[in-house]
């Protein structure tokens, strides 16, 4: 249906090749690369809308959400995508005209991209200056969330959901680069406080950030400097003295100190 719908040179119907490519995307992480180049096509075509009101701004939500579903194995050309991704992302950081979970998206879209294209790198880190963006989004998402309620499972908060997925993108992105920026302190700085302010009620997310930072110091992205700056070792510290710290994730941070040493 979506070949039929493309190849078609009178009575296109947009709309339902839009539905089409956004069906076949969410469903099917492992596209075929015969369809990718018409999908990504006609969904950034949908996500450079500029109209404020609130039925375009959820047309591009779903349109950036169903790109940022596209595996990070699946090479796509840049010439059909690098142009309009950085559109819109420096759009969003100059207008804030997207969702939050479209923003989130559409660095997805593009951190994804950085497995088969090492050369995004550069545009990612200190053209888009992805470091000061992620963390900028995880303190503004962490502020909207009540740390000290419970949530029961499956009934979290919208913003604990985008937070989460923020952190996949984080730990893709950092699985992914070798290249070190000075924004990563404010990013590692951010994740800390996000590991402190989840580690009563959502350990999930509190264990989660700090096996981020300890791919970090894997990775070298930082400085050991760098870490005792953003606090991110005094928080390790602190939770393998707390009294209901598991053993075996006891045994994790451990190994994040051998990691930094």
């Amino acid at each position: 249906m979506i070949i039929e719908e493309e190849e078609k040179i009178e009575g296109k119907n947009e709309k339902l090749l839009v539905d089409l490519c956004e069906c076949y995307l969410l469903l099917n992480r492992w596209a075929s690369s015969k369809f990718l180049s018409i999908c990504v096509h006609c969904l950034l075509k949908v996500s450079l809308k500029k109209e404020e009101n609130e039925e375009a701004r959820k047309e591009v939500e779903i349109a950036l959400l169903a790109l940022s579903n596209i595996a990070m194995w699946k090479f796509i050309e840049q010439n059909l995508y690098l142009k309009e991704i950085k559109e819109i992302i420096q759009c969003h950081q100059k207008h804030h005209n997207l969702t939050r979970l479209a923003y989130q998206s559409a660095w997805q879209f593009l951190i994804n991209r950085l497995y088969e294209d090492y050369s995004l790198v550069e545009v990612v880190v200190n053209e888009l200056h992805f470091g000061r963006e992620a963390a900028r989004e995880l303190d503004e998402l962490r502020g909207n969330v009540d740390w000290k309620r419970k949530e029961e499972r499956g009934k979290e908060a919208k913003e604990v959901h985008i937070l989460i997925r923020w952190l996949d993108v984080i730990g893709d992105f950092f699985f992914e680069c070798r290249l070190s920026n000075e924004e990563y302190i404010g990013l590692i700085s951010s994740m800390t406080r996000l590991f402190r302010a989840s580690r009563d009620n959502y350990r999930e997310i509190n264990f989660f950030c700090i096996c981020l930072i300890g791919t970090v110091a894997d990775n070298r992205a930082l400085e050991i400097e760098d870490l005792f700056k953003s606090e991110a070792i005094d928080a390790a510290l602190e939770e393998i003295i707390r009294s209901n710290t598991k053993y075996s994730q006891i045994d994790f941070y451990l190994s994040f100190f051998r990691s930094t040493s």
